[in-house]
């Protein structure tokens, strides 16, 4: 399988298995990644997802040339999918935390799958670019329209129109990237911060990061006075009033996730 798929304690782990084509994406890969993510989405106890590439080398290469490069530009953004490039950079139905691994090369697709997700830990000798225009496409998969809103539009458009590289600290510098580890490393830092994860309320984290996207764009006062059904189910959960007594107690919380 281009893909594999396993959960283990409550975590969905997703990894890209083409290292031989730098885990590049192909329609195949493309289709079982969806699959994936629509799986994930009717799990209500999964608690976060990890996403990665097989191997050392890449995180992702993006979109497999070998395997599309029979089809034009227009042919290609004819048939994209609205969840963006594999499934995840413009997805806006899943309620749990993705967290990027980040262990290689993350170009084209790859970089728009680590700017769809919520928090990102990348090894000291990852690199990030958009590099279509240098071959003569676009990034029309999330690109384009998540690298300008994530970091100053100058900077931004400096990547876009260059295509240029971006080391893992200058990624983590303009804010892209949250944790800059050792390759020995890696591993630990995320499960450190699936941790972390873990130990909040799972209603909490589903309402935060529900709301965060909701309202990215909405002026702050209209963005304070949502009201919507993520946030008043965790209000109102049992675990709200665990997560207090616990606090009150002493002790670690038990969440029940209602």
């Amino acid at each position: 399988m281009p893909v594999d798929f396993e959960i283990r304690d409550q975590v969905a782990c997703v990894t890209i298995n083409r290292p031989d084509r730098m885990n590049a994406v192909d329609a195949e890969t493309e289709d079982r990644l969806e699959e994936i993510w629509l799986e994930i989405e009717g799990n209500a106890d999964l608690r976060c997802a990890v996403l990665t590439g097989a191997g050392d080398r890449a995180f992702s290469a993006g979109a497999d040339m070998k395997s599309s490069n029979a089809a034009s530009g227009l042919e290609y953004w004819g048939h994209a999918r609205p969840n963006g490039f594999g499934g995840i950079s413009l997805r806006d139905s899943l309620n749990i935390p993705v967290i990027a691994r980040v262990n290689g090369f993350a170009m084209g697709g790859g970089f728009e799958m680590v700017l769809g997700s919520d928090i990102v830990i990348a090894v000291e000798t990852a690199k990030f670019a958009l590099p279509e225009s240098r071959v003569g496409r676009l990034p029309l998969d999330g690109g384009m329209v998540l690298l300008p809103r994530l970091i100053p539009q100058k900077i931004a458009m400096g990547y876009l129109l260059t295509g240029r590289r971006m080391s893992a600290s200058e990624a983590a510098d303009l804010g892209l990237v949250n944790e800059v580890v050792s390759a020995e490393d890696l591993d630990d830092a995320v499960e450190r911060t699936v941790a972390d994860i873990k130990a909040c309320a799972p209603l909490s984290v589903k309402a935060i990061k529900h709301t965060v996207k909701k309202t990215a764009q909405l002026h702050p006062r209209d963005a304070q006075a949502l009201r919507t059904p993520a946030l008043v189910a965790a209000l109102q959960s049992k675990d709200s009033d665990e997560g207090v007594q616990a606090f009150l107690e002493k002790r670690d919380p038990v969440w029940s996730g209602t």
